[in-house]
């Protein structure tokens, strides 16, 4: 494991001990067992640190997605459904995903942003592996409504992941469904 893989992993089990305020450089590294420098070296800023984290754990839900597609590589409709109930069942048991959504006071509100008001490169880089999977398959769509229909089901999931209101199967059901009519006409 990489020092900047350490250096992530133990701003995660932080945040999710005691909260995003309670992260500093200087507790980082001495978890690790680097020097603060070290731990700038690497990540840069706190929202440097921060959008790392974040996007280490993109990576984890889109490794799910990426199984998905490869599991059901003839049908569409089940990979998708396969993809959305996969990255909803990981986000039931994500604690740093629970720590951000949860927090309601002071510095601890400063994660949450870079999972919905400035989402732009997490949307991004899920819509681009998406994409990527469905290359394979004969969607029927030009460029355009491919991508509408790319990014309409990329946020209906992170909106699910967000704030569920059903089970992780009912919910990808719906999605496959909707998808399903989608590519249908």
């Amino acid at each position: 494991m990489t020092t900047r893989e350490r250096i992530v992993e133990a701003a995660v089990a932080l945040t999710t001990e005691s909260g995003w305020s309670a992260v500093t450089m200087g507790a980082i590294a001495e978890r690790v067992g680097v020097s603060r420098q070290t731990v700038y070296n690497e990540v840069g800023s706190k929202q440097g640190l921060a959008e790392t984290m974040i996007l280490h754990e993109l990576d984890r839900f889109l490794g799910v997605v990426t199984l998905a597609f490869d599991d059901h590589p003839t049908d569409l409709v089940a990979s998708i459904r396969a993809a959305s109930e996969g990255v909803l069942e990981l986000a039931l048991d994500n604690k740093l995903l629970h720590a951000v959504v949860s927090a309601t006071h002071g510095a601890d509100t400063e994660l949450l942003p870079l999972l919905t008001t400035h989402a732009e490169s997490l949307l991004a880089a899920a819509k681009v592996v998406v994409a990527e999977r469905l290359t394979p398959y004969d969607v029927g769509l030009d460029a355009r409504h491919l991508d509408a229909a790319i990014d309409m089901v990329v946020r209906v999931v992170l909106s699910h992941v967000m704030q569920p209101s059903a089970s992780p199967a009912d919910t990808a059901d719906d999605i496959a469904w909707i998808a399903q009519r989608v590519l249908r006409s």
